[in-house]
C-alpha cells in the first residue's frame, strides 16, 4: 500500500465542518493546517428530515472553500467523514454527489458506533499514557457519542440522539431559556442517559474527558467564571444553570469564554452534558483538545502502517461466526487470480474483493437456505468498526449477489451498479463455482476479459470436461448476465 508524507481528514459535523491537514514522520502526525466553519447541518433539518436549501448552499460553500486546501493531495491520502445530520437526512443522496463535487473527493457516512470510535482514536492520541479506563463524551450538534476505553482502545461505544444543536432547537426555540425549558431538556437527557447507565457507570471508569465544541465552550465558561480550576465540574454546571435562568435568553448571556459562533446553541450543549452528569454521576470532566478530525487522520495513517482496522474487524468477524476459513482462503486466492488475469490492479478493488471472499459465507450461521441473503443483511447492519456505511453496503451488495439471479437484485435492476462492482461481483461468483467442491481447483492458468458489456472466462484446456457439474453452473451463468446486459462466455 502506498505510504504519504501528508494527511488530511475532512469531518463534516451536525454543528461545524472542520478540516485537518497534518504532516506523517513515522508513527507521529504533526498538524500543519486547520480550517473550522460553523454550518449547521442539524439545524437545516425539516420536520420530516429534509436538509432545506439555504443549508445545502451554505455547505457546498464552505467544502468549495475546503476543497481549493486539498487541491493537490492524492485522493488516498484524504478522508472525509459525515456523521449525524447527513446519517438522518432524507435527501443525503441527492445532496452527497453534489458535495463530493465540491469537495473534490468521496464523502463516508459513518454509523454513530463507528464516529465513537473515531472520537475515542482522536482523544487518547492527545492524552497521556495511563492504566486508568476513561470515560469519553462527545457532544455533537446532532448526536452524543459517549465511549469507554484504555489506552488507544475502545471497550464500549454508544451513540445517542442528541446533540447541542437539535436540543437547542427543540427547547429553546429563538433563543429563550427558562427554568422550566431546562429542566425539560435536562431530563430528556437523562432519558436518553438512562438507557446505557449501567453500562457506563462510575464503577466503570477512572477518569471522564469531554471533547469537541461543547465540552470546550463549557470548560472555558466554567473556569474563566472562576467556578472550577480545571475542567468541568458539577458545581459549575449547577452555577452556569443559574446564570442561564438569569439571563432569560441566549443573547442576554454576559459570561467570559462564550464565543459569537458557540451562543446559539450552548443550551442545548448545557443540558446534554448536565444531565450525562447527573445520571452517570460524573462530578469533574477534563477537556481534550483532539476529536474525531484527529481520529480520522490516526485511522488513515494506521491503514499506510498495516493497521487497518477494517482488517481486525473482518479477522473478527470469521471467529465470531465460526466462518471456514480453508474455504474462505481458496474462494479469495481464485477471486484473486483471475482479478489480476482481468488486468486489473486497482488496491481497493483488491481490498474489498479479498474481504468478500472471506465473509461470503458468514450467512451460514443463519440458515444454509439463501445464505447468500443472510450474508448481506449481516454485512450491511452489523456494528463493523472501521468501515463507513458506504464501505458495508458495497461488501454486503457482494456478499448478496455471489449467487442466484442477478435481476432480482435492485441494485442490477436499476443498472445502479458501477463497473467496478460488476466486475467484483463476477469475480467473486466464479470463484464460488469454481470452489463448489471445497477443494483447490487447481487451475495452472485462467484468462478474464472484461468490457462494459462482455465478460469472458477462458479456463485451462480440458479442465471442464472433468467437471461437469461446474460447467452446468457456468452454462448458468451465462443466463443470469445475459438478463443484467451483460455477455458472458467461458471456454
Amino acid at each position: 500500500m502506498k505510504t504519504y508524507d501528508t494527511l488530511a481528514a475532512v469531518d463534516l459535523g451536525s454543528n461545524s465542518f472542520r478540516l485537518e491537514v497534518a504532516r506523517v514522520v513515522g508513527d507521529q502526525l504533526y498538524p500543519l493546517d486547520s480550517l473550522k466553519e460553523t454550518v449547521r447541518l442539524a439545524g437545516g433539518l425539516s420536520k420530516d428530515k429534509l436538509l432545506d436549501e439555504a443549508t445545502q448552499a451554505r455547505a457546498l460553500a464552505c467544502l468549495q472553500r475546503f476543497g481549493e486546501r486539498l487541491r493537490g493531495l492524492s485522493p488516498g491520502a484524504v478522508r472525509c467523514v459525515g456523521t449525524s445530520a447527513l446519517r438522518v437526512a432524507r435527501n443525503a443522496d441527492v445532496f452527497l454527489p453534489q458535495a463530493e463535487a465540491a469537495l473534490g473527493h468521496p464523502i463516508e457516512i459513518v454509523a454513530g458506533r463507528e464516529e465513537a470510535r473515531l472520537i475515542y482514536l482522536g482523544v487518547a492520541h492527545s492524552l497521556p499514557a495511563s492504566p486508568d479506563r476513561r470515560l469519553v463524551v462527545d457532544i455533537g450538534g446532532g448526536s452524543t457519542e459517549v465511549i469507554i476505553g484504555h489506552g488507544l482502545k475502545p471497550h464500549e461505544r454508544e451513540s445517542l440522539h442528541m446533540g447541542c444543536v437539535n436540543f437547542s432547537l427543540r427547547f429553546f426555540a429563538g433563543g429563550v431559556i427558562d427554568k422550566a425549558a431546562l429542566k425539560a431538556a435536562e431530563m430528556s437527557a437523562r432519558v436518553e442517559v438512562e438507557r446505557i447507565a449501567r453500562q457506563f457507570s462510575r464503577g466503570n471508569w477512572q477518569q471522564a474527558v469531554g471533547s469537541s465544541g461543547s465540552a470546550r465552550a463549557l470548560r472555558e465558561i466554567i473556569e474563566q467564571s472562576g467556578w472550577s480550576a480545571c475542567g468541568i465540574t458539577a458545581d459549575g454546571l449547577a452555577r452556569l444553570r443559574s446564570q442561564f435562568i438569569k439571563a432569560g435568553h441566549v443573547d442576554a448571556l454576559d459570561l467570559p469564554g462564550l464565543t459569537r459562533d458557540r451562543r446559539p446553541v450552548i443550551a442545548g450543549g448545557f443540558a446534554i452534558m448536565a444531565g450525562i452528569f447527573a445520571e452517570l454521576e460524573i462530578e469533574r470532566m477534563d477537556v481534550a483538545d483532539t476529536a474525531m478530525r484527529e481520529g480520522i487522520l490516526y485511522d488513515l495513517l494506521g491503514r499506510f502502517h498495516q493497521h487497518d482496522m477494517r482488517g481486525v474487524t473482518v479477522d473478527e468477524f470469521m471467529r465470531r461466526y465460526h466462518i471456514d476459513t480453508r474455504q474462505a482462503e481458496r474462494v479469495k486466492q481464485v477471486a484473486l487470480k483471475l482479478l489480476a488475469a482481468s488486468g486489473s490492479s486497482d488496491e481497493n478493488d483488491v481490498r474489498f474483493l479479498d474481504w468478500a471472499a472471506r465473509l461470503h459465507e458468514i450467512g451460514l450461521m443463519v440458515s444454509h437456505g439463501s445464505y447468500h441473503r443472510h450474508s448481506g443483511y449481516i454485512l450491511e447492519n452489523a456494528d463493523m468498526p472501521g468501515f463507513s456505511r458506504t464501505e458495508q453496503a458495497r461488501l454486503a451488495l457482494l456478499a448478496r449477489a455471489q449467487r442466484g439471479a442477478l435481476a432480482k437484485l435492485p441494485e442490477f435492476a436499476a443498472a445502479a451498479v458501477s463497473d467496478n462492482d460488476r466486475l467484483l461481483v463476477w469475480l467473486l461468483r466464479q470463484a464460488v463455482i469454481l470452489c463448489r467442491s471445497r477443494a483447490d481447483p487447481n487451475l495452472s492458468a485462467v484468462t478474464v476479459e472484461a468490457g462494459n458489456t462482455h465478460i469472458r472466462l477462458g479456463l485451462p484446456a480440458g479442465w471442464l470436461e472433468r467437471r461437469p457439474l461446474t460447467r452446468r453452473a457456468l452454462e448458468g451463468e451465462a443466463v443470469h448476465w445475459h438478463a443484467v446486459g451483460t455477455k458472458y462466455a467461458f471456454d
